[in-house]
């Protein structure tokens, strides 16, 4: 049986069909962002990439969550449990 995704990690399927990018290319984006607090990447994503305002903070969170654990490559593969 699957594990059912949760927290922002959830948002990704719905990001990707809407967007039309792969996750990892937002998480790249927000890894170079000119800006570093949370909220202010959030803002940047959604004035200059067009991303709605759960989704920007879903990929923000899930990067900022990465990085405070420590990750090499913050964001990972984007899915769950990686």
């Amino acid at each position: 049986m699957t594990e059912k995704v949760t927290g922002p990690a959830s948002y990704f399927p719905s990001i990707e069909k809407k967007y039309g990018q792969p996750m990892q290319h937002w998480f790249d984006l927000v890894e170079a962002a000119p800006v570093s607090k949370h909220m202010e990447i959030v803002s940047w994503l959604k004035t200059e990439h067009g991303l709605g305002h759960g989704h920007a903070n879903a990929i923000v969170g899930y990067v900022k969550q990465r990085q405070a654990a420590g990750a090499t490559g913050a964001a990972g593969s984007g899915t769950a449990g990686s």
